[in-house]
């Protein structure tokens, strides 16, 4: 029997491994045999539409159990407002960063523009628009929460949640009813994540087959230097601004890594954040961030705390104002550079709910200073390749940004932080499931 043990051992393939192989095999496949790349599109939309069907039950049950179950209302509020402050300067630092990367590499020049090109794609987009400051409020507050949880909308399921668990608290105690049912149904989509996640490989893998498949290896080498001056921002972000952050509020650094490397790896394969809410929900509980920080800050960080997506609408921006001085010699120099990174910084907290919101806000901002849009339609070519870098950094800012507060809350539990992916684990997961502890305990079973 111990025998056996060992070798079942030896041959367990964690899941992130499991996922960076789906990732390389999708790859080889798009490469080698585009027609089936493409044709394995179907397996990564089973993969998103069952990881979809978890995010409404499992942020709904998780909120209100934070905040009923919590009881200090207070909290709340002091949490959020920590969480906006946080949002605005790392999302701020995120725009100079990608504004400081784009004029040193220049990706931009030497680019030819030619009016028209794309114009199908640019239709599309000029018929939405980035949401005014005010839109942006009112699209908070959902007139049916049956409609946003259906259409997925996160804020809003995350402004109904918050205001449904500040009603429960109020119960005295018949909340208790509300709280133990929530409680239940949050441990079942855990765990139903748990299966979805073993789909997870095969999701991956059909989804960079089909993105190779379909966009090819070759079309790097004409935008090749876009592409690159992109990850080389995220790349100089992450260890410079996300490393200071972690150091200044004490994070542990190795298993902060190890927590989020799947959620990451989903979200850089799917290029979906939402494909990567459930995982990341649950390894920053284990990792130590109490359930009602991170049930709120993730979430309301998926449409304020998008760090990639800033990041990105610099360098996308500068790149088509170098492209217009290449094609038609207009100049546009560093003052009006910060002025455009000024209005990015006001415009894309505007993107929730607007499809394909980075290229929207894009838009609008090259509209607004008279930059010719034909720069989005030539960024259209490479933009799934750059939207996997933008969108796993978004993921990887949410999950620090829910230990940030955590710490700042003097919440993080440092403890839970050492024994995150140990037996110990494991071990004492299995032994409050085994004596029903849970809803004492708060902690989550992976």
């Amino acid at each position: 029997m111990a025998k056996d043990k060992l070798k079942s051992k030896k041959i367990r393939i964690s899941l992130t491994a499991q996922i960076f192989i789906g990732l390389f095999a999708g790859v080889a496949l798009g490469w080698l045999k585009p027609d089936w790349g493409v044709q394995t599109s179907f397996l990564r939309n089973i993969f998103l539409n069952l990881i979809k069907s978890i995010i409404a039950p499992l942020m709904f049950s998780t909120i209100v159990v934070g905040i009923a179950g919590g009881g200090d209302l207070k909290k709340v509020g002091r949490i959020g407002l920590k969480a906006l402050v946080y949002f605005e300067i790392i999302t701020t630092i995120a725009l100079f960063a990608g504004l400081l990367v784009v004029n040193i590499t220049k990706p931009g020049v030497g680019v030819v523009l030619q009016s028209g090109s794309g114009s199908g794609d640019l239709g599309q987009l000029s018929q939405t628009h980035p949401m005014t400051f005010i839109e942006t409020i009112v699209h908070i507050f959902p007139t049916s929460i049956i409609d946003a949880m259906a259409r997925g909308d996160v804020l809003q399921i995350v402004a109904f949640s918050v205001l449904f668990g500040i009603a429960t608290s109020a119960l005295g105690q018949k909340k208790e009813i509300i709280v133990k049912f929530c409680e239940g149904l949050s441990q079942v989509m855990f765990k139903f994540t748990g299966y979805v996640m073993k789909f997870a490989p095969f999701g991956v893998g059909a989804a960079m087959a089909a993105t190779v498949g379909h966009k090819g290896l070759g079309v790097l080498l004409n935008l090749g230097m876009l592409v690159g001056s992109l990850y080389i921002a995220l790349a100089i972000f992450i260890i410079f601004a996300f490393g200071s952050v972690i150091i200044i509020f004490r994070l542990p650094l190795k298993k902060f890594i190890q927590a989020v490397r799947e959620p990451f790896t989903l979200a850089f394969a799917t290029t979906s954040s939402e494909a990567a809410l459930p995982k990341a929900l649950e390894v920053m509980e284990r990792l130590g961030v109490p359930r009602r920080i991170v049930g709120f800050v993730i979430p309301t960080g998926y449409s304020f705390n998008l760090d990639g997506s800033t990041l990105y609408l610099a360098v996308a921006s500068v790149f088509v104002a170098q492209a217009a001085e290449t094609t038609m010699g207009i100049h546009f120099g560093l003052d009006k550079q910060i002025m455009l990174m000024l209005t990015l910084m006001i415009t894309s907290k505007g993107v929730a709910g607007v499809p394909r919101a980075a290229l929207v806000i894009l838009l609008a901002a090259l509209h607004t200073f008279g930059l010719p849009p034909e720069g989005v339609a030539v960024i259209f070519a490479v933009d799934e390749l750059m939207d996997m870098g933008r969108t796993s950094v978004n993921v990887l800012g949410n999950c620090l940004a829910s230990c940030v507060v955590a710490r700042w809350e003097g919440e993080f539990d440092d403890n839970k932080a050492r024994l995150f992916g140990t037996p110990e684990e494991s071990l004492n997961s299995d032994l409050q499931e085994e004596s029903g502890s849970y809803a004492k305990t708060g902690s989550i079973s992976a």
